[in-house]
């Protein structure tokens, strides 16, 4: 099936010189679509834009391939830094000539085009130049070979949206005039690092009311305001405090993210050490904030720091915000460490940088304004035993983060342990005692009597007690869509569909019955039937039933994908689509469960040979190499020849959108 360009690339020659030509590709993208850049931002993501010269000896190539001026900015569908086109882009690559003779200059050109919700894959292009040498040019160097190609590939993909495959159209004309310039076209602003940035923020906030900082706020203004010759001074030197703590934890959030590059982070976070030493890691937090240990810094360390503060000017400023880090470090460092872990998991380049922002913000903010307006000290709660209440609530949420961690890891392996039942188990118990806990039913070992509830320490504990009577039902198989993507998978339970529940009844009653592909058929928790890790036998089915295979590449940690199953795929327009009109196989590309020795291969993937050895890997790399993609959920509908019958999709909670989705391909099947 032909399909639709959504690109066209002109053709033209600048002379620079007697032998030097430069080669301008001049590209006008459809309204809606934009092209990627020709470099390289990490090692998954969107395609870059390559050009390929076939070798020879009559020219070589000078330098790289320079383009036109790109927008830069976070793409929320691959959730990574990208830099791209839209409405036009300029390539130009400089040749060098070594011959009096008239030569063609041949190669392949190669793209990727994509827009809020879908990409286009177009095969390799051809492209030719005519051009005239002279014989300055064979005299100068008779016979240089030509130098190959400049080709570059792109950016990760965190768990998000990524589609599919197109072709370019290219108007193969070639003309000597200027090149035109690219329209030039506004930074569009990325939002998409609001979301850890409110966390830091928040996380910022709750670091506030630990009894390690919140004591610290009025006994450092008051240092500045009555230290200060002046007012003015006095909230000048406050705000450095508050900038120099900025500074701090910022500096902090760079570190982490020049330490570990976003494909190092998007690959990592469904690896089952990473997230194993994750669950350590927050376990350890949870236990420091519940009271079992204070994770301290040497004090050797942190006197030396202290004496720092004493200098006068700036520099002891600063060494005094350094030393209100170290100091809080035993109720910061937990904050601090969930936070990078959840920013730097997402394999968000920027995520530790604004996360640290926020945490920062948040944390000196209060400085600032207490020192400039002293009168609003007078409001402050006394420091008491509801600090200490703050920290414990952490502990609690803290334990209840470390699980998820502990259940990625469970899932990738499939060891049965942590089952979605057993997980619902512990999230109840610790959001129960959460709530005992805020109503003063039992003390930690630094807690001071609870006379009365405040107002927010009830509507915390209403919060707790609403999630441990919210996660009950999911004992008898409640789907729980509120932790969605968190929660271990429904199909992940020591009894899939609750205690003494029954699958959807849907449309099962209606699906074919194949003796010869019964046995290979699973019904989901939707009731929609499907194959599992099983491409062959799914796409042998669909051959014989004349149906369209939909590919489903997910993932066991994938949390997108368990939105779209516990969201889309429970509306009965879908499964009616997904039960009679197509054959659904889902390929899990992070099962780590070892191939059968006899299925092993040998491939080149990422430039050298590797051999698959596991589950995951062989429909990693069959998505990867067959769609250039890398993100779950990925979903392709593809034809008896295994040809895709419309732009591939990635996630998307819209349900109309999806049920156009699947229309068209269906349609374009049957054609």
């Amino acid at each position: 099936m032909a399909q639709e360009h959504k690109a066209t690339f002109k053709l033209s020659t600048k002379k620079v010189s007697d032998c030097e030509y430069d080669l301008v590709f001049s590209a006008t993208i459809d309204e809606g679509w934009h092209v990627y850049s020709v470099r390289k931002s990490a090692e998954d993501g969107p395609n870059p834009t390559s050009f390929t010269f076939k070798s020879s000896k009559d020219y070589e190539l000078v330098g790289k391939v320079k383009e036109s001026k790109t927008i830069k900015e976070h793409d929320k569908v691959f959730d990574v830094d990208v830099e791209y086109f839209v409405k036009s882009a300029v390539f130009t690559q400089r040749i060098k000539l070594h011959t009096d003779k008239k030569i063609s200059i041949k190669g392949k050109s190669e793209y990727q085009a994509c827009t809020e919700s879908q990409c286009v894959f177009p095969p390799a292009e051809d492209f030719e130049f005519s051009l005239q040498g002279t014989p300055s040019c064979a005299a100068a160097e008779a016979a240089v070979t030509a130098t190959t190609t400049e080709s570059v590939a792109a950016n990760p993909v965190d768990d998000s949206l990524v589609q599919t495959a197109t072709t370019p159209a290219h108007e193969q004309k070639t003309v000597v005039e200027p090149a035109p310039a690219a329209s030039p076209e506004p930074l569009h602003e990325s939002r998409s690092w609001w979301g850890i940035f409110l966390a830091g923020f928040i996380g910022g906030f709750a670091a506030l009311l630990t009894p390690c900082v919140f004591p610290m706020i009025p006994m450092n203004v008051s240092f500045f305001t009555k230290q200060s010759k002046t007012k003015s001074q006095g909230i000048r030197n406050a705000f450095l405090y508050s900038i120099s703590i900025i500074i701090l934890y910022v500096t902090l959030g760079l570190g982490v993210t020049m330490i570990f590059g976003a494909g190092a982070l998007h690959t990592l976070s469904t690896n089952v050490w990473f997230n194993l030493a994750f669950f350590v890691l927050l376990l350890v937090f949870a236990l420091s904030f519940l009271g079992a240990f204070e994770i301290t810094l040497p004090s050797s360390f942190v006197n030396k720091m202290d004496a720092k503060s004493d200098k006068g000017g700036y520099m002891g400023i600063f060494f005094m915000a350094f030393t209100l880090a170290l100091v809080s470090f035993s109720c910061t460092g937990p904050i601090i460490g969930t936070l990078l872990v959840e920013a730097s998991s997402t394999g968000n380049m920027s995520g530790p940088f604004f996360g640290m922002f926020g945490f920062s913000l948040a944390l000196a903010l209060p400085f600032g304004l207490f020192a400039a307006f002293p009168g609003w000290m007078n409001s402050l709660p006394q420091s008491g035993g509801w600090l200490n209440a703050v920290k414990v609530t952490l502990g609690f949420l803290e334990l209840a983060l470390a699980l998820k961690f502990a259940s990625n890891a469970d899932l990738v392996v499939q060891a049965g342990i942590l089952t979605r039942e057993v997980f619902i188990g512990l999230w109840i118990v610790i959001f129960a005692m959460l709530t005992m806990y805020l109503l003063g039913m039992f003390k930690t070992s630094h807690d001071s009597d609870v006379k009365h509830l405040s107002v927010s320490r009830l509507l915390v504990a209403l919060c707790a007690f609403f999630i441990t009577i919210y996660m009950i039902p999911g004992l008898w198989g409640a789907p729980l869509k509120l932790f969605s993507g968190v929660l271990p998978p429904l199909e992940y339970s020591e009894s899939p569909h609750g205690f003494g529940g029954s699958h959807t009844k849907a449309t099962t009653a209606n699906i074919p019955k194949d003796d010869e592909f019964d046995k290979y058929m699973e019904i989901n928790k939707n009731g929609i039937v499907h194959f599992k890790n099983d491409y062959d036998k799914a796409l042998a089915y669909a051959r014989k039933v004349g149906k369209p295979l939909l590919i489903d590449f997910t993932g066991h940690a994938c949390a997108n994908c368990r939105k779209t199953e516990d969201y889309v795929w429970p509306d009965p327009e879908v499964i009616k689509r997904l039960n009679n009109e197509v054959v659904l196989v889902s390929l899990y590309v992070d099962d780590k469960r070892s191939l059968d020795p006899k299925d092993y291969m040998t491939v080149n993937w990422y430039g050298k040979e590797r051999e698959i050895t596991d589950i995951g890997d062989k429909f990693k790399y069959m998505e990867e190499s067959i769609y250039k993609q890398s993100a779950q959920p990925l979903y392709v509908l593809v034809d008896e020849n295994e040809k895709p019958l419309n732009s591939a999709r990635g996630y998307n909670s819209s349900i109309e959108d999806y049920i156009k989705w699947l229309d068209e391909g269906i349609r374009n099947y049957k054609k």
